[in-house]
């Protein structure tokens, strides 16, 4: 059987760097961190803005290492906040370009992949622009959806590309499936999600990119809900104030001045007791949404993993472990590898083994 090599271009922007990455099928040849400075992006208003200025830095790294644009076959990028649709691959089109530039779900440096990707495809041969699980999958069970008053809904918004990934390499590693086994995921970054996996579909999460859940480095988690009316009506805080409390000005940021886990782990190890009690507290709520995700999955819970950068703190692993090692096996899958994520899309669907969905 011959063997195919395919070139795969990802891209995922952030908000302070952009990451690329060439991979033959989903072997890395060039990875690439481009970072911006603050005085760069202060130029722009609306993030949307920067998108020719992110795309012409992506085809200038290209360039500086000879790497033709025709040699691309596909082009994988993050996925930003486009409506909710289910799981899988997407074919950036024009509804789609669409709601990315008017942010229909909001701003995020996320909506820039799709845009990036689809200008860089214009330059290839015969290349196509695709997005893969962006944060707004949404396969939540319809109770779970109820917040418990009709003005409100739970929505889910978390990290999907990277714990569909780690969901299926998990999978792998014991000879399953994905779609046949039950999984709770935490991903620990500068947000945090716990996600409850039922054979293949996440039918409950906490909204991370609002703040809801766990506090993280850099938001508060779900805070008192009067505590919080009250703080709104004091007449000392602002919208937009407030809006930085929650997400951005929270969590280790809002107690430590910091978002910064690795220099919390360096002064909590080093005897600072504060640090170390913050820490605690959140790897104990993190324990307290695993649990509740495991009565989401009625207790069938095949194993517990923790990913994203902070699941490199074994402090943290080990404070989760011993609260829930009771429900499932916990495993540990470090770091947030989203761009071999998208070349793993990528390479399934040069293969035909997903097929594209269309955006509507």
């Amino acid at each position: 059987m011959q063997y195919h090599k395919f070139q795969i271009l990802a891209i995922n922007p952030g908000s302070t760097s952009t990451k690329i990455g060439l991979f033959e099928n989903i072997k890395p040849v060039f990875i690439k961190k481009i970072k911006h400075s603050a005085d760069e992006l202060r130029r722009f208003e609306h993030i949307n803005d920067q998108y020719e200025y992110r795309k012409d830095a992506i085809i200038r790294e290209l360039e500086n290492i000879d790497f033709p644009l025709s040699n691309i076959n596909i082009i994988m990028a993050r996925g930003g906040l486009v409506k909710p649709i289910a799981s899988g691959i997407y074919e950036v089109n024009e509804a789609m370009l669409h709601d990315l530039r008017n942010g229909v779900m909001g701003e995020h440096a996320s909506n820039l992949g799709g845009l990036i990707a689809a200008d860089i495809a214009k330059l290839c041969v015969g290349a196509k622009a695709y997005i893969a699980d962006p944060v707004v999958v949404d396969e939540l069970q319809e109770v779970a959806r109820i917040s418990g008053h009709p003005l409100f809904k739970n929505s889910s918004i978390f990290h999907a590309l990277n714990q569909k990934a780690i969901a299926r390499r998990h999978a792998n590693s014991i000879n399953r499936t994905y779609e046949d086994i039950n999984l709770i995921i935490a991903h620990l970054g500068g947000g945090i999600s716990v996600g409850a996996h039922c054979r293949g579909k996440v039918i409950d999460v906490n909204n991370a990119l609002d703040g809801d859940g766990p506090f993280s480095p850099e938001r508060s988690g779900s805070l008192p809900a009067k505590q919080l009316m009250e703080l709104c009506f004091r007449g000392d805080y602002q919208k937009e104030d407030v809006e930085k409390i929650i997400v951005g000005e929270g969590g280790y940021t809002g107690y430590f001045g910091t978002n910064d886990a690795y220099e919390i782990e360096k002064n909590a190890d080093s005897g600072d007791m504060q640090c170390r009690l913050i820490q605690e507290a959140m790897a104990y709520q993190v324990a307290k949404s695993i649990g509740s995700m495991a009565a989401v999955l009625k207790g069938e819970v095949e194993a517990i993993l923790l990913t994203g950068g902070i699941a490199n703190d074994l402090h943290i692993c080990n404070y989760v472990r011993s609260m829930v090692n009771f429900i499932a096996p916990v495993i540990a899958y470090p770091g947030e590898d989203e761009l071999s994520a998208l070349a793993q899309n990528g390479l399934m669907l040069m293969k035909g083994t997903l097929q594209p969905l269309a955006y509507e």
